[in-house]
């Protein structure tokens, strides 16, 4: 999977999990760095499950 689809992804997952537009969230993701970190640290996220990135995005967000 390439960067791009994986945050992509990581969008359209972290949106149905908050029940918000995707439009929104990457907006937020962006707002908060969370595209930097996606990015970045993609050779260790993308092997990861959805489950444990979303709690990953929760507590770094600080919505733990």
């Amino acid at each position: 999977m390439s960067k791009i689809s994986f945050i992509s992804f990581c969008v359209e997952y972290y949106a149905q999990h908050i029940s918000k537009p995707s439009n929104e969230v990457y907006e937020l993701f962006k707002r908060e760095k969370v595209l930097d970190l996606l990015e970045n640290d993609y050779d260790d996220l993308h092997g990861m499950s959805m489950e444990y990135i979303v709690q990953m995005i929760d507590e770094y967000l600080g919505a733990a």
